[in-house]
C-alpha cells in the first residue's frame, strides 16, 4: 500500500470539497424547479432564497399543464423530430464517414478541406434558410429532421473510427466476396457501434433542446415541438393556448399559478431526455475516445 504524504491528502482533501461544490451549483437549480414545481403557489411567492423541500405540497401545477392540449402535440412532434433526425444523422454520418476512409477515394482531400472549411466559415441564417425554402422545406416536418443532419465534427470522429479498424477485417471480408455495401454494414457497422450511439445521443440532445429552427422553419403550431412551446409559456406567461375550457374558467386560479406552472412545465419537458441519457451514457466515454485516438 503506497503512503501518501500530508501535502497530498489536504490536497485531496480540497480537491473532494470543490468537486462538491460544483456538483451542488449544477444539480441544485434543477432541484430547485423540481420542488417550486411542488410547491402552493402563494407560499412559493412569499418564499425567498434557497428551497430545499416543496412549500405545502401541490400538485395544481401538474393538473394545469397536463390539460394543456399544446403540450401533448408538442411531444408528439419533438419524438418525429428526435427520432427522424437521429435516424437520418447516424445513417449519413456512416456512410461519409466509410466514403472517406477509403484509401482510393478520388479527390479526397478535396473533399475533406471543404468540409473542414464549413467549420470555421459559413454562410449564416439568411443564406441557409433561403436554401431551405428554394428546397421546399419551408414549413415542412422534414426540414427539422434534415436540417444539420451531417456535421463535420462527427463525420471525423467517424471517419477517424473506421480508420482504426485493422485493415485485415476488411481484407478477409473482400475475399469472401462482400462488396463495399456489405463491408460497411455487416463489418463496419458493429464495430463503430460505441460512435455511432455518441452521435445518436448528441442529435438527441439538440434535437430535443431545439427551439430556434422551429420557430424560423415551421409555420403551424401543429408542427411545433414541445421547447418551442416551453419558450412561449416562459416569455408570455400565458398557457390560455391550447389550454382546455375548464382550465380557461378559471382564470383566478390560472393567474396564481403561473410562476408554478412554469416550473412544471420544465419538468415535464425534461424528464424525458433525463430517463433516457443513463441507457446511452456507457457509450459516450467509449465512443469519444475511440474517435479521438487515432488520426
Amino acid at each position: 500500500m503506497i503512503r501518501r504524504s500530508k501535502g497530498e491528502k489536504i490536497f485531496s482533501v480540497f480537491n473532494a470539497l470543490i468537486l462538491i461544490f460544483v456538483a451542488f451549483v449544477c444539480a441544485y437549480p434543477m432541484y430547485y424547479v423540481i420542488c417550486a414545481s411542488f410547491s402552493d403557489p402563494s407560499e412559493l411567492m412569499a418564499h425567498s432564497g434557497f428551497l430545499f423541500k416543496p412549500l405545502k405540497w401541490n400538485l395544481g401545477g401538474y393538473e394545469i399543464v397536463l390539460k394543456n392540449k399544446e403540450i401533448y402535440s408538442g411531444y408528439m412532434n419533438t419524438i418525429i423530430y428526435v427520432v427522424g433526425a437521429a435516424i437520418v444523422t447516424v445513417f449519413a454520418t456512416l456512410v461519409g464517414g466509410f466514403a472517406l476512409s477509403r484509401k482510393n477515394l478520388l479527390w479526397k482531400n478535396v473533399f475533406m478541406f471543404g468540409m473542414v472549411f464549413t467549420m470555421y466559415f459559413g454562410g449564416g441564417l439568411i443564406p441557409t434558410y433561403l436554401i431551405v425554402q428554394s428546397l421546399g422545406l419551408v414549413g415542412s416536418r422534414w426540414s427539422m429532421i434534415i436540417l444539420g443532419a451531417v456535421s463535420t465534427y462527427n463525420m471525423i470522429i467517424m471517419r477517424t473510427t473506421i480508420y482504426g479498424i485493422p485493415d485485415s477485417i476488411e481484407e478477409a471480408a473482400i475475399i469472401d466476396g462482400a462488396g463495399p455495401m456489405k463491408q460497411l454494414f455487416v463489418i463496419i457497422m458493429p464495430l463503430c457501434k460505441p460512435t455511432l450511439a455518441v452521435i445518436a445521443l448528441f442529435t438527441i440532445f439538440g434535437k430535443w433542446n431545439d427551439w430556434f429552427n422551429p420557430m424560423i422553419y415551421l409555420k403551424e403550431r401543429s408542427q411545433y415541438p414541445l421547447q418551442t412551446f416551453l419558450r412561449e409559456l416562459l416569455i408570455t406567461n400565458d398557457m390560455s393556448n391550447g389550454a382546455s375550457e375548464e382550465v380557461l374558467r378559471d382564470n383566478a386560479n390560472l393567474s396564481l399559478n403561473k410562476y408554478v406552472i412554469q416550473y412544471c412545465t420544465i419538468v415535464v419537458s425534461t424528464l424525458p431526455i433525463l430517463l433516457v441519457y443513463p441507457f446511452l451514457q456507457k457509450y459516450f466515454v467509449s465512443g469519444i475516445m475511440v474517435g479521438a485516438v487515432k488520426g
